[in-house]
């Protein structure tokens, strides 16, 4: 059995990270994604390096496999109407502009639909489609700003801190694909397409939740943490002698097994900590005595000791320990692509279908020939 896209047809028109990481998505599904990209320079993240990998940015690598590069100079009515023919037989348009930008070349929903009544049609904003905030410029970091989330993060004293990986544009990405799958699944009943106005801000603020139930239900800020959990005692790194060390107790009878494995039984009687509402309660007195005890050894000894007691833990690991990682390289998450640079694989796996054979990011206009031919173009 093929992929479940197989056969379907994107026209993307996104770059930087949250569009391209939504068709990277469909791409890994199985659909052939046609990416438009406008001449000279392409998709801004070609130039967001160093390093490069054979004249491609890093960047650009991890957000483009499986997909094909067309050179259109939107501005040209050409170039519109080469587009305007792609969607003919389209079924997914991505685009990732600023609101409005789309109708200035003719290419909003409203024109592609009377072209191409099936046709999906997702547009991913920094704010969306409608609202006080619709014209403004945002990145990632200003989404994550404004989210309440970047308030939360860090600990007391210290600045916030932006993650590491962009996460409003990763939650935006995802959205978008699930709307599209969702969008395509109702058009084999209806036969049309659908309009999907999905913002990288809107996509944050729903990862609030639990802080947002937190601050509805009391009318207080979350505590910052750091590591730590603001209901779940002890779920927290701690230093070891030598690395940090995560433990992630969820039970009571997780917290039994820690304490027996650890020589830490006075624990279990001590009232303070008996269950989770009052270790939370208590996690001033707490925490010290854990930390005090992680200090005396290794992270791998203490993973050692609390895997055989079956209680949640682990070394921090960093990208080296990732990358050779027994467990990811059976998962088949770390493939080579071409050449000598491996890349990330896809999560998705299916239990009747062969995966999909990765290609790697285009050049810029690598495809330009191949898909203006199918048009007829000399």
């Amino acid at each position: 059995m093929g992929l479940p896209l197989e056969g379907l047809r994107v026209i993307d028109l996104t770059q930087d990270f949250a569009g391209p990481f939504c068709t990277m998505i469909l791409s890994d599904l199985g659909a052939e994604v046609i990416k438009i990209e406008k001449p000279g320079t392409g998709d801004e993240t070609r130039g967001w390096g160093p390093p490069f990998v054979d004249g491609i940015s890093y960047y650009f690598l991890s957000l483009n496999r499986g997909k094909k590069s067309v050179v259109l100079d939107l501005k040209k009515p050409e170039a519109q109407k080469i587009i305007r023919k792609l969607v003919v037989d389209a079924d997914i348009f991505v685009e990732s502009s600023q609101p409005g930008r789309m109708a200035r070349f003719n290419l909003d929903y409203p024109r592609l639909r009377k072209i191409n009544k099936a046709l999906v049609y997702a547009s991913i904003s920094s704010f969306g489609q409608t609202g006080p905030d619709r014209d403004r410029l945002g990145y990632d970091l200003i989404a994550f700003a404004m989210s309440g989330i970047m308030a939360s993060t860090g600990e007391e004293g210290r600045p916030p801190i932006r993650m590491s990986v962009p996460v409003a544009d990763l939650a935006a990405g995802h959205y978008a694909s699930t709307a599209i799958l969702a969008a395509l699944s109702r058009r084999l009943v209806t036969g049309r397409g659908d309009y999907i106005d999905l913002s990288l801000h809107d996509s944050i603020v729903s990862w609030l939740t639990y802080l947002a139930s937190y601050y509805f239900s009391t009318g207080k800020e979350p505590q910052r943490l750091g590591s730590a959990h603001p209901s779940i005692v002890p779920y927290q790194a701690f230093r070891c002698k030598d690395r940090y060390l995560v433990l992630a107790i969820g039970n009571g009878r997780q917290w039994g097994s820690f304490c027996q494995a650890t020589g830490l039984e006075r624990l279990l009687a001590d009232r303070r900590f008996s269950t989770n509402p009052s270790r939370v309660k208590n996690r001033h007195v707490l925490i010290p005595v854990l930390q005090r005890m992680f200090r005396r050894k290794k992270a791998n000894e203490w993973q050692r000791i609390l895997d055989q007691a079956n209680v949640p833990a682990t070394p921090v690991f960093n990208i080296r320990d990732v990358a050779r990682d027994a467990h990811v390289r059976n998962r088949r998450m770390i493939i080579m692509s071409s050449g000598d640079v491996p890349g990330l694989g896809s999560p998705m796996r299916f239990y009747k279908t062969k995966p999909k054979k990765t290609t790697p990011a285009p050049r810029l206009g690598q495809h330009t020939t191949e898909i203006l031919a199918e048009l007829g173009y000399s």
